[in-house]
């Protein structure tokens, strides 16, 4: 049996519990600094309040400020914090996070600056202090993996990535269910990327929600799922493109990182409901503040963080802007609040 700290006590992190205590681990479940009612609610009835399922026994809650005694003895931390919490995350694991030890992040995302665009596992890296950058044993979670399925046991299917494949076989062995299936990858980058823009290109498949409900119903009683279908090919194009540019391999791209987990993105949550907004013609801003203000909405959140990155990218020359219509439209309706306008003329280019 493994003690297994998850810090992030939001859907995915605790859904995560699953797996591991159906596999006889222990989980200690600590909570941000923005989980407090969910931790208090867990204590009390042993039932998340957003997940809507009762946690297992072997799942132990704790608040952040008891982060150093949850890893007390632990053979393993499990990053379920959101894209905008890794570098209070760092901040927090610097003060406990021993030497040579295992990280597994489910936090998807990129971040960007003048170098370029950096995976979140490295941004957790950098996050850390010095003498624990180079020991830190980095590995991440992708795939199509809805929570509320997860806690539901229903079959799920990801993909485990890092540097160290005898790391990462220990690790799936600690994850692997008759429900909950783990291949292994040593593509870290290819699968960070994959699964970090989906969130982008879910969000522009959602555009199309708003923009038929905007247009209104066909004479036939048809919907746009032809519409859909090519936004959603053109993201699977332009990830491709961004993972080798990146050093990723291109085959994580049409498995489970890229079209598995771009496809289940798709089918609802935050991404979807907010590009109904933005096909609807609000801006980002006003849906944000009038419909979804308590939700963090991942794809809109990468198009701001990656936004300015990418255009210098791309003006620097070391990304081709032909390549990425798609990506370059999703920044300027989100960061810029332009209308909606699909560059149908510029996709499939095959980039240098």
């Amino acid at each position: 049996m493994a003690e297994i700290v998850i810090l992030g006590a939001g859907v995915m992190g605790s859904a995560f519990s699953f797996p591991l205590t159906d596999n006889g681990h222990h989980v200690r479940l600590v909570g941000t600094h923005l989980d407090g009612d969910i931790i208090e609610e867990i204590h009390e009835s042993r039932v998340h309040p957003r997940l809507k399922s009762r946690l297992p026994d072997g799942v132990e809650p704790y608040t952040y400020d008891r982060l150093g005694q949850a890893m007390q003895d632990a053979d393993l931390v499990v990053l379920g914090v959101n894209s905008l919490g890794v570098e209070w995350a760092a901040g927090m694991l610097s003060q406990v996070l021993p030497p040579d030890f295992p990280v597994l992040l489910l936090t998807k995302g990129l971040e960007g600056d003048e170098e370029g665009l950096q995976i979140l596992p490295e941004v957790l890296r950098q996050g850390l202090p010095p003498a624990r950058r180079q020991d830190v044993r980095l590995a991440a979670v992708g795939g199509p993996s809805i929570a509320g399925e997860l806690a539901a046991r229903r079959h799920t299917s990801v993909v485990l990535a890092g540097e160290d494949p005898a790391q990462l076989e220990r690790l799936a062995a600690l994850l692997r269910t008759p429900y909950y299936h783990v291949w292994t990858s040593t593509d870290l980058v290819g699968v960070e990327v994959c699964v970090a823009l989906k969130n982008l290109y879910a969000l522009a498949v959602g555009l199309v929600n708003g923009l038929l409900e905007k247009e209104g119903q066909a004479d036939n009683g048809v919907a746009m799922h032809n519409l859909a279908a090519a936004i959603f090919a053109q993201g699977l194009w332009e990830t491709a493109y961004l993972v080798e540019r990146m050093g990723g391999q291109r085959e994580n791209v049409f498995t489970l990182p890229g079209a598995g987990d771009l496809y289940v993105t798709c089918q609802g949550g935050r991404n979807s409901r907010m590009g109904r907004y933005l096909g609807l013609g609000y801006s980002y801003a006003e849906a944000k503040a009038q419909f979804m203000p308590e939700d963090t909405v991942e794809g809109a959140e990468l198009a701001l963080a990656i936004g300015d990155p990418v255009d210098d990218l791309v003006a620097r020359g070391q990304l081709d802007g032909a390549a990425l219509p798609l990506m370059r439209a999703m920044i300027r309706i989100v960061r810029d609040g332009a209308p909606v306008a699909i560059p149908w003329d510029d996709f499939f280019a095959k980039g240098e």
